[in-house]
């Protein structure tokens, strides 16, 4: 496949129905999400939304492109909250977010792997990062990590329904009862000492 230039793909991302990613010359269709992704992405959104409101910060959904500059990598963060102001790689568009604060990520069985590791090591290099949010679609399960002043990243993980997940950088707190209300697993599944009950 000839390597294609981020001019030319951010030129033909612009006309596109459907989101694609772009890393080392080439264009990654992302994959559909399905119903439980999107329910726990719908709700972070919304629930940090409602908590930003009178703050000068701001929650994005998916639909916001963000380049990691250093790397050369377009994608589409399922949550992005940007602490001040925005900033956007081109005057001309307000389509390409460079300074997030916090990033949301809802990882399927397909994509957990990408997400946890390739994702993470390429959002590291945003020197604006603070917090790295992955929350499971398969089970009741949420994974913080936080930029310590030494460059570090430091762990917490969540795996209980009245566990509180703290985004300092942007002064919010989710719960994973919220966040999993509606959501019906594929097959039960039991995590920590909370039990999720099957989907039709």
């Amino acid at each position: 496949m000839p390597y294609l230039p981020p001019e030319q793909y951010l030129e033909i991302e612009r006309k596109e129905e459907w989101k694609n990613e772009y890393y080392q010359g080439r264009m990654l269709p992302m994959p559909l999400p399905g119903l439980a992704h999107c329910q726990i992405v719908g709700s972070v959104g919304c629930l940090l939304s409602q908590q930003l409101l009178d703050r000068p910060c701001q929650a994005y959904m998916s639909a916001l492109r963000l380049l990691v500059p250093a790397m050369g990598f377009y994608t589409y963060p399922d949550v992005t909250v940007v602490s001040g102001k925005a900033k956007f790689q081109d005057e001309s568009y307000d389509d390409t977010l460079l300074n997030p604060t916090v990033i949301v990520e809802v990882f399927t069985k397909s994509s957990e792997a990408y997400d946890r590791d390739t994702k993470f090591r390429l959002y590291r290099s945003l020197e604006s990062l603070a917090e790295y949010l992955l929350i499971s679609s398969l089970e009741i399960g949420a994974e913080r990590f936080t930029r310590q002043p030494d460059g570090q990243w430091l762990l917490t993980s969540k795996d209980r329904l009245d566990d509180p997940i703290d985004l300092k950088p942007v002064d919010c707190q989710l719960r994973l009862a919220d966040l999993y209300e509606r959501v019906a697993f594929a097959e039960p599944i039991i995590t920590g000492r909370v039990a999720s009950v099957a989907g039709p």
